[in-house]
């Protein structure tokens, strides 16, 4: 949780809002592919990419 709250000091700082979109999307992503590892679903989330 540190790690949250130190980014956002950081954007907060230098006014980088517009990474906040990509970051977002990054985790999201992330753990789509985490959570679809071991399913069936994992064949067609890996074509994508």
């Amino acid at each position: 949780m540190d790690f949250v709250v130190q980014m956002w000091r950081f954007l907060e700082a230098r006014r980088k809002f517009w990474l906040l979109p990509i970051i977002v999307v990054s985790v999201l992503l992330g753990g789509l592919l985490i959570l679809a590892q071991g399913s069936a679903v994992a064949p067609f989330i890996y074509t994508l990419f």
